[in-house]
């Protein structure tokens, strides 16, 4: 009686371990459960436009290059989406020091490079172009306040001119404005505009300035001196659209004027040294 007890007892302990085996490789075969992670989206920072950023530039284009330069330590000055003279010699350094030609030009090679430099940028600075905050450019012009829209130079110039044509309106506006106020030389390319825009004159800023006895400084040769950054920037500021003239087609200086019909044209504001006029 003993004896069988015993067999009894061995038998369960047997398909005790049995069904004990079979349950940890049940286990052991069931696919792990890895607690889900949300998905980590890193945060969206602007990337260049597709157009080449040069000398004259302003905008958006402009703010990311000198910010990311700035990144880097190659660039020392105020980030003011301009690109003047400091922005000029911070991209040749940054060309020469990444195996690109240095030739200040930002285009799709260089923005390249820049951009996988600066993987980790995030803007920090004040973009002036879109809120004017009263700052000073590169050409030591005050930013202004809600007159410029958002984009390079190339992507403002909704008109599809020329890089000779923006060359020709900053030389006019050098030749016929410099020394007068920052809003007084935007309107005199905000003039030159206008008349394009106008079926009474050219339809190209070139035909318009070198149309007869249009500017005095085409008569004297001023107009082929070399333009400042401000010149620049005021073409900039017209093609962005800011229109200080208001929409004139005409502005004369009264200290100088010899037209006795200038006069009789309807007269809208002063502007430092110019009178405009429809």
């Amino acid at each position: 009686m003993r004896k069988m007890s015993l067999w009894i007892l061995a038998g369960v302990l047997l398909l005790s371990a049995a069904l004990y085996t079979n349950y940890l490789y049940a286990e052991s075969a069931r696919p792990i459960q890895l607690p889900q992670q949300q998905e980590s989206r890193p945060e969206a920072v602007p990337t260049f436009s597709s157009e080449k950023i040069t000398y004259g530039s302003y905008g958006q284009d402009v703010y990311e290059l000198q910010s990311r330069l700035k990144y880097l330590g190659f660039y020392y000055g105020q980030v003011d989406s301009t690109f003047g003279s400091k922005t000029v010699d911070s991209v040749k350094w940054f060309q020469s020091e990444f195996g690109i030609t240095p030739d200040g030009v930002v285009g799709a090679k260089t923005k390249l490079k820049l951009y996988n430099a600066t993987k980790d940028w995030k803007p920090t600075e004040t973009p002036l172009h879109k809120q004017g905050q009263g700052g000073t450019t590169e050409t030591g012009q005050a930013g202004q306040a809600g007159n410029e829209d958002d984009g390079s130079m190339a992507s403002a110039n909704s008109m599809g001119l020329s890089e000779n044509e923006l060359k020709m309106m900053a030389n006019a506006v050098y030749g016929e404005a410099r020394g007068e106020p920052f809003e007084g030389m935007v309107a005199v390319a905000a003039v030159i505009l206008n008349r394009v825009k106008s079926p009474s004159f050219p339809n190209t800023p070139t035909g318009v300035i070198f149309q007869p006895g249009a500017f005095t400084a085409v008569a004297d040769g001023q107009i082929w001196l070399t333009p400042n950054d401000t010149a620049r920037q005021a073409v900039q500021q017209a093609l962005n659209g800011w229109d200080p003239s208001g929409g004139c087609i005409y502005y004369f200086n009264p200290k100088t004027a010899t037209s006795k019909w200038i006069w009789s044209r309807p007269q809208v504001k002063t502007i430092g040294q110019h009178i405009f006029c429809m």
